[in-house]
């Protein structure tokens, strides 16, 4: 069996988590060999007897190859630890997952520019209008918005990156196959559907509980350049993400509110503990010395201008305004179909514009 699958295995297991597997790993140098040890070895590691008859029931009777039909079927990818597609940014934590289970886009855990936004879970109509502005901004300059899917600032996030036509990955406390909380079913879906990434460390089928949140608060920090505070109280789980990020030498920044307001009382925190000041997503940029793309985007627009056909003019001054499918194409400008379709082929071999998941977009 593939050394990739006895990792799979074990993300499986119960009784080691991310630490142990770093043991088990370094004491028999590779998961097959941890995963055949014998009872003495593993008690020597620190698996107690409780935890070794856990852990030795579940391995003669897990079955990787049915579980690797599970994955197929529910659409998910298994990224071991130690393979290519495992990220850098993980593989430095004292307690790196064993694996990510993702479902969507995993392309998106690559782009190097991912920001993570977290905060209150009952946000206040304050706290809602700053994490869409800035968050907003954010997108505009491709920045790749991390969060957890949770009630409040988390969901807003997400739905913002979307409703601008950004790319946002969730960290679930749960597994991959499991939408939570279900207020956000919907919001799961649109990640999807919006070419976003969903990922997590838990197994197919896992519920969140109270110990997941923390633990996967250090893969948002971990996936990010840097973690944003939008609104948090004084005792907010978002204060965690901010702590990894701090012990993983990231920039956290908080968004100042009303003194007055319970809700403001962890940004203030983070602030008089040394956070950077964030009143716009500029700030943001200046700090991380990120150069803003929307005046060179611009001018890349205008140059390609005048090389344009009437019909292709047309399509792009549509476009340009919103993403639209091929029938609404079709609408806006009355070219016939089948030319349209011939056209909308020319723009996007000379990058001019992109096609995803039966819409069109212009290249940015």
């Amino acid at each position: 069996m593939d050394e990739n699958l006895y990792i799979l295995a074990f993300s499986n297991a119960p009784a080691v988590g991310a630490i142990t597997f770093q043991k088990l790993l370094k004491i028999f140098g590779s998961a097959e060999k941890a995963w055949k040890a014998g009872s003495n070895e593993l008690k020597k590691v620190g698996l107690g007897e409780k935890k070794y008859t856990a852990f030795d029931q579940f391995r003669k009777q897990f079955n990787v190859s049915e579980y690797i039909q599970k994955l197929k079927k529910a659409k998910v990818e298994f990224i071991a630890f130690g393979s290519k597609d495992y990220p850098e940014s993980l593989k430095k934590l004292k307690d790196p997952p064993i694996g990510l289970f993702v479902k969507g886009n995993k392309d998106l855990l690559f782009v190097g520019q991912n920001i993570g936004v977290v905060g209150a879970r009952k946000i206040t109509s304050y706290g809602k209008q700053v994490t869409e502005n800035i968050v907003s901004e954010l997108v505009r300059e491709t920045i790749v918005i991390t969060s957890g899917m949770a009630l409040g600032v988390d969901g807003i996030a997400h739905k913002t990156a979307i409703e601008h036509k950004g790319s946002t990955i969730a960290v679930l406390g749960c597994g991959v196959d499991c939408p939570y909380p279900r207020e956000n079913e919907r919001l799961y879906e649109s990640i999807l559907d919006s070419n976003g990434l969903i990922i997590s460390e838990y197994p197919l089928g896992m519920p969140a509980n109270q110990g997941t949140f923390p633990a996967r608060n250090r893969i948002i920090a971990g996936l990010s350049i840097a973690v944003l505070i939008t609104e948090a109280a004084e005792d907010s789980g978002s204060l965690i993400t901010a702590d990894h990020a701090i012990k993983q030498g990231k920039t956290v920044f908080a968004i100042p509110g009303p003194i007055t307001s319970m809700m403001s009382k962890g940004a203030l925190k983070l602030l008089k503990q040394g956070a950077k000041l964030a009143q716009s997503a500029q700030d943001i940029l200046d700090e991380l010395n990120i150069k803003n793309t929307q005046s060179k985007s611009g001018d890349r627009k205008k140059m390609d201008l005048p090389n344009l056909t009437k019909d292709e003019k047309k399509v792009f001054d549509v476009l340009n305004k919103e993403e639209m499918t091929m029938d609404e194409l079709v609408r806006a400008t009355k070219i016939p179909i089948s030319k349209l379709s011939t056209l909308l082929s020319e723009m996007e071999l000379e990058g001019i514009l992109i096609g995803s998941r039966g819409k069109f977009t212009i290249k940015s």
